[in-house]
């Protein structure tokens, strides 16, 4: 991509990659050396830069602390074995941020914008994109409110910003859920469908009551009658009942439109399964459990890319999915996928953007 915006770049004086350990990484916790930085000031975006990754000062008011006025995303960019930097879908989730930013009052992010200040960015630290496999780059862009002012309406001011991790697998094993019927994700009208920090906020009491139980996420239902299944903590879920692919539709605005889900649908109507975009009761899938006809359930996102299920609770009772053949839909799938995010095979869809 040829370069048309003036970014004015800081180099770090010492980097920290020489000091971590590659093969020893925790999700999110270990931060590459620079970030992309722009705000947004009297009605247009300026200041584009990039620096070293390095705390913020803010004042106490400032709006985002206290009105939750921010939005993010999470995409990948992986290595290929010619060591070039391969990034996927990168443009869906500027689209995605973009849907999220409007929910919030926040002002878009033109694509240019996003996507020159990513690739720049990553131009810099391509050393920290690790070249091995399931090993990748989790990319963070986001945006927040910088006003400083108590009064409830839309900032005028914001920051937008992206900064990235090395990362390995998000799970390290299958995860057990629980359903819940208590507490709510999203309701219909509300932000279900923005990726705000407030949504995530909202779970984490329930979640962890769960996690108490023993278990490693909720699966959410809806918020009238908690008889339908929406999604899941940090996953779009995904259930195949007699051959059948069976997933949550996204226009009731509850449900995050996944970009890894929206892939896998893709995939799977390309490998000839059936595909229902629809709800699924918590008494289909109870039953489904009993039967023995739920060949498997899964999640999907950015994050784990497969998330495969254990054990699902349902009305106080724990049900253990079956043994996955080697042949199972969620491992081809996966093994598709990765192939195509490492350049292992022709990217038939125009996914991936080499830099």
């Amino acid at each position: 991509m040829k370069a048309t915006l003036q970014i004015d770049i800081t180099k770090i004086q010492e980097s920290k990659i020489e000091k971590t350990d590659f093969e020893n990484l925790t999700f999110g916790k270990t931060i590459s050396d620079h970030m992309f930085v722009a705000d947004f000031i009297n009605g247009e975006w300026t200041d584009f830069r990039i620096e070293p990754y390095a705390p913020l000062a803010l004042n106490p008011a400032n709006a985002t602390l206290h009105y939750g006025q921010s939005v993010f995303e999470g995409l990948k960019a992986y290595k290929n074995e010619d060591g070039e930097i391969l990034l996927f879908r990168a443009d869906a989730n500027q689209k995605r941020l973009n849907e999220s930013a409007k929910r919030l009052c926040i002002p878009e992010v033109p694509e240019e914008l996003f996507m020159e200040g990513l690739m720049q960015l990553l131009d810099l630290d391509r050393n920290w994109i690790p070249n091995k496999p399931g090993f990748s780059l989790y990319i963070r862009p986001f945006i927040f409110a910088t006003d400083d002012y108590l009064g409830i309406r839309p900032s005028e001011k914001y920051k937008f910003m992206i900064f990235t991790c090395p990362v390995g697998h998000y799970y390290a094993k299958p995860v057990t859920v629980k359903v819940e019927q208590k507490y709510t994700r999203a309701a219909e009208g509300g932000t279900g469908a923005a990726k705000a920090a407030g949504n995530y906020a909202g779970s984490l009491y329930p979640a962890l009551l769960a996690q108490k139980e023993g278990y490693d996420q909720l699966i959410w239902t809806d918020s009238k009658s908690h008889q339908y299944i929406e999604e899941s903590g940090t996953m779009n879920l995904m259930f195949m009942i007699n051959n059948t692919l069976i997933t949550a539709p996204t226009h009731t605005g509850t449900i995050l439109k996944g970009i890894t889900r929206d892939s896998v649908l893709t995939l799977a109507k390309e490998m000839g399964y059936e595909v229902e975009e629809r709800f699924l009761t918590v008494a289909e899938l109870q039953e489904a459990l009993e039967t023995g006809s739920i060949q498997e359930a899964f999640g999907t996102g950015t994050a784990a890319t497969i998330a495969h299920i254990s054990k699902i609770h349902v009305n106080e009772v724990d049900y253990e999915m079956p043994q996955k053949p080697v042949d199972s839909f969620s491992l081809q799938v996966l093994k598709i996928l990765d192939d195509i995010k490492y350049g292992k095979v022709k990217d038939n869809h125009n996914w991936i953007i080499k830099l």
